[in-house]
């Protein structure tokens, strides 16, 4: 093989782990974009009409336009290509034994098409009127028609956006499922793949099974904003509500889009440093199953007070009730695992061990507002900005920082610093719990979101709730100081922090099998998966440490 220059090896190339690598800092970029959006808007909530650093004075539009590309950011710009395509191109080739993805140019095109969507969002925020400032969630007639949104140009980029990104998506999905159907080690059974991958391939047939109908309403969306038809105009016989089901009968299953290879990571974690095996291996696998069919059953909870038949809005409440029995078995489940280990408090534990508890106080709060009744009072208030960043923020940020701690050795053959890593952990979770646990109190009190200033309500201007106020953005900022030590952390440990072994972790997937950090090729021979004669375990020896199914599944050689 001819030697690659650095173009063909890093900008242009087709291996996996490149591409994950791509994705990564990508996702870091837009993380820095959509935090410091964060910061802005929460500074105009806490101290009106202040300068904000940076920035200067924030206005109205300019406001709602930072919460919507926050939210946009955060969920498509971040936590997708982090959790799905950062991890699912590093790890499923290597953890299922093979050389590469099965289509390595598809692949390289995913990324070219996320990049490029990236690119257009950020030039977005330049056009003429500003970025788009119709919330996340892009309901029409504000989003729709020039007449009620000052941001026509960049409303249409912005949907370009996230019409190109979902593209990306589509074209890597289909790269996934294909690799880990047909690529697997010889001897690697269905029951031998690791969780983490299958959580992501059942995300990516989630998110290809529930886009469709969206990406047929974004283009009608598309032709209300540039040529005038009224899909969406109530003026001229159209139905906003009927954007309302397309979104989230997509919106609700992107959830669990996230939320799947986050729990992923978090098994692969917790069995690894509490020296067990997965508790119920194939009970949490089913449980995936159940998860990703229920979440087409539960879009219409966020439309409880849009109109929908009352009669319909108590089947949707049962709906939301029953998925959350599975996720609550599946945290169960880790529980178990953890039950009983010999539990070691790295970095990546300690993140994965907040998504627990931090993901669980998130699910509790969100059964108020799967209740129709409670939720016509909360709808739309800061309770679901809490309980909404209690679920996600977990799935984005804590979970994420896991899996890059606990990979980082098999990605850059060095180890962070777990000093630095544990600062940046406690920095991370306390200001996030300080941020975000007032929002409940001030949403229980009325105070509904994408307000640009609460100096008008007296009756929500008390100095007892801008305290509240304060303390988030406060909480905030400290939280986006303690990133700067896991930046450090993260590129100085690229660069010369401890040289890392092949397994550092005494893990047992066959990805520890490869070299640190592994070459273009993965192994230098394929490994195989073989069954050893099976030994039960001796009663009171809890803590041997098997692989994470049922029974031994096997090791790897090469």
């Amino acid at each position: 093989m001819t030697e690659q220059n650095f173009w063909q090896k890093y900008i242009f190339s087709t291996d996996h782990k490149i591409i994950g690598m791509q994705y990564m800092f990508t996702g870091m970029i837009m993380a820095l974009i959509g935090g410091y959006f964060a910061y802005t808007f929460r500074m105009q909530l806490a101290f009106p009409g202040t300068e904000v650093f940076g920035f200067g004075t924030v206005s109205p539009h300019e406001y709602n336009s930072l919460v919507t590309n926050h939210g946009t950011i955060m969920i498509f710009w971040v936590a997708m290509p982090v959790l799905l395509a950062t991890f699912g191109n590093f790890l499923i080739p290597l953890m299922i034994g093979c050389d590469d993805m099965v289509f390595p140019r598809l692949n390289r095109l995913s990324y070219q098409v996320f990049l490029l969507s990236a690119i257009v969002l950020v030039a977005s925020f330049f056009v003429a009127g500003g970025g788009f400032g119709g919330a996340w969630t892009a309901y029409p007639p504000l989003s729709a028609q020039a007449k009620y949104n000052m941001t026509q140009y960049g409303a249409t980029l912005w949907l370009i956006a996230v019409a190109l990104e979902f593209v990306a998506f589509l074209l890597g999905g289909i790269n996934f499922i294909t690799t880990l159907m047909n690529s697997r080690a010889k001897g690697m059974k269905m029951y031998d793949i690791p969780i983490v991958l299958w959580m992501i391939v059942l995300a990516s047939i989630l998110f290809m099974a529930s886009v469709g109908p969206l990406i047929a309403g974004a283009i009608m969306l598309l032709f209300d904003q540039t040529l005038g038809t009224g899909f969406f105009d109530p003026a001229q016989g159209g139905d906003p509500i009927l954007w309302q089901h397309l979104f989230w009968f997509f919106g609700h299953p992107e959830v669990y889009v996230v939320l799947l290879p986050a729990m992923g990571i978090v098994a692969e974690i917790i069995t690894v440093f509490s020296r067990k095996k997965l508790f119920a291996y194939k009970t949490v696998l089913y449980t995936a199953f159940a998860t990703g069919v229920l979440s087409f059953f539960v879009w219409a909870h966020h439309q409880f007070i849009a109109g929908i038949d009352p009669r319909m809005a108590n089947v949707f409440a049962v709906t939301t009730l029953l998925i959350s029995i599975p996720i609550a078995e599946m945290l169960f489940v880790y529980i178990a695992t953890l039950y009983g280990g010999s539990i070691r408090l790295t970095a990546a534990m300690l993140f994965a061990l907040s998504f627990l508890a931090a993901f669980l106080i998130g699910g509790v709060t969100g059964i108020f507002l799967g209740a129709s009744g409670a939720d016509i009072y909360f709808h739309d208030t800061y309770f679901v900005v809490a309980h909404f960043h209690y679920t996600f923020f977990p799935i984005a940020i804590l979970a994420v920082f896991a899996g890059l701690y606990y990979w980082f050795p098999k990605m850059f053959g060095r180890h962070m610093s777990e000093t630095l890593g544990k600062i940046h952990f406690w920095g991370t979770f306390i200001p996030f719990n300080l941020i975000f646990l007032p929002l409940f109190f001030l949403g229980a009190a009325g105070q509904h979101r994408r307000i640009y200033s609460y100096e008008l309500f007296s009756e929500l201007n008390s100095a007892d709730f801008q305290n509240l106020r304060v303390l988030a953005t406060v909480a905030l900022i400290v939280m986006l100081i303690f990133q700067l030590p896991f930046l450090y952390n993260f590129f100085a440990s690229m660069l010369r922090g401890k040289v890392a072994t092949a397994n550092p972790w005494q893990a047992n997937t066959l990805e520890w099998a490869a070299p640190s950090p592994p070459p273009h090729g993965n192994f230098a021979t394929l490994p195989e998966v073989y069954r050893p004669p099976y030994e039960y375990s001796v009663p009171g020896r809890e803590s041997d440490f098997w692989p994470q199914h049922e029974k031994p599944s096997g090791e790897s050689k090469a």
